[in-house]
């Protein structure tokens, strides 16, 4: 009996200690040629990747040249083909040194394929690994490029990926005078949807009088429902190394509308949250240093206290749960001396109201922030199962 008890314990403390249950049956569009290489073959290509698009190991763009597809143009997001370069950071024009091929940067002033960009291609398709987050940027490049296709009078085929974020919906709806490239659209900050998902709800809600003509295709993930975890085999971006760091993303990005740094320039970005001023509050500490993806990071070689929000992404879920969370900032906030400085204009673009930071500064907790949202989201759900291809979570 006594052994009986002990091997229950024990299974109890296994199961306490896990990690995610991730799916591994779950595949992205990419990984299933058979579902779209008809659509490709004897039409000239345009690809809008970096080094996050592969599927079994290789990057779509060898897929597609194995195969003999006629790729003509290579497009990039934020950071850049090699997905190495520091958020905000210019990207030039260049030419892949491994094919010749051109690679054109939909970031900074060219955000948008021009006409003599999009002349020599028949289709653009688009297999970016989104992370599920309004302000990542990535979502706002595929409805720069749903828009040219729709002006040129191009295909537009999305590859869609399995969303890491994809199992709820929170935060506050982006208010329409807040638009920027960081939020095009009035949707919450995670609003649960793949880039499939989302371009069909582009097409049919936010810009249907612009997007009416377009020939839009969606080849869908494979074995993905809402409601699964999926762990995604390559960095999106170079600060999102981790799981851990993708779930709490959507969290502690508005600190960078703020003077508290998210770690970047350390081991663990986007996992914590520190500053100098912090000292004697914060029980963690990290020191930024000049890397690889997070150039002259803040508070660059200087110590900063903080909290660590997860080293795993267990624990980061475990504090976080399915829902967009508030505390962190709010205990930031409180610890800061200069409250008056704690805010920047660029808060505001990243959590989409104007109305976060004057509950924040008016003292209200989590809970009655959460509430001030309530009916917004609703709305959004209920445009939002409108358009899913997927099981939801609900």
């Amino acid at each position: 009996m006594r052994y009986l008890i002990f091997c229950m314990l024990l299974l109890v403390a296994c199961v306490g200690n896990a990690q995610p249950v991730y799916d591994a049956s779950i595949k992205p569009a990419a990984a299933a040629p058979a579902k779209y290489l008809h659509l490709l073959q004897g039409k000239r290509i345009g690809l809008v990747i970096n080094q996050a698009s592969v599927a079994d190991g290789k990057n779509l763009l060898d897929i597609l040249l194995e195969r003999k597809i006629k790729v003509r143009k290579i497009f990039v997001p934020e950071h850049g083909f090699r997905g190495k370069e520091d958020a905000g950071a210019h990207i030039d024009n260049s030419t892949d040194s491994a094919t010749g091929l051109p690679v054109i940067s939909l970031y900074g002033k060219h955000k948008q394929p021009t006409t003599d960009d999009l002349k020599d291609i028949d289709v653009l398709v688009y297999d970016l690994q989104d992370v599920g987050v309004r302000f990542y940027t990535y979502i706002s490049t595929l409805e720069y490029c749903m828009l040219a296709c729709a002006e040129n009078h191009r295909q537009f085929i999305v590859l869609d990926r399995p969303n890491p974020n994809g199992f709820y919906v929170d935060g506050p709806v982006l208010a329409r005078e807040n638009k920027s490239f960081v939020g095009m659209q009035c949707i919450p900050v995670v609003y649960g949807m793949t880039a499939g998902e989302y371009a069909k709800m582009l097409r049919g809600e936010f810009l249907a009088d612009k997007l009416k003509t377009l020939d839009l295709q969606v080849v869908k993930c494979v074995n993905y429902t809402h409601s699964k975890k999926y762990e995604l085999p390559v960095a999106p971006s170079p600060n999102l190394r981790t799981m851990a760091a993708v779930y709490a993303y959507p969290s502690l990005c508005l600190f960078e509308g703020t003077p508290v740094s998210v770690g970047r320039g350390t081991s663990l970005p986007f996992q914590q949250f520190g500053c100098p001023e912090f000292e004697g509050k914060f029980a963690d500490t990290f020191t930024p240093r000049s890397t690889e993806g997070a150039r002259n990071p803040p508070f660059e070689n200087k110590l900063c206290y903080g909290e660590v929000v997860g080293h795993d992404a267990k624990e980061v879920l475990a504090k976080a749960g399915s829902r967009f969370r508030l505390s962190w900032l709010i205990s930031a906030h409180n610890a800061y001396p200069a409250k008056e400085k704690f805010f920047t204009p660029f808060f505001v673009k990243l959590c989409g109201t104007t109305s976060l930071q004057q509950q924040i500064t008016a003292g209200l907790n989590e809970d009655a922030i959460r509430q001030s949202w309530k009916d917004d989201l609703k709305a959004f759900k209920k445009v939002r199962k409108k358009y899913l291809l997927y099981e939801d979570f609900e």
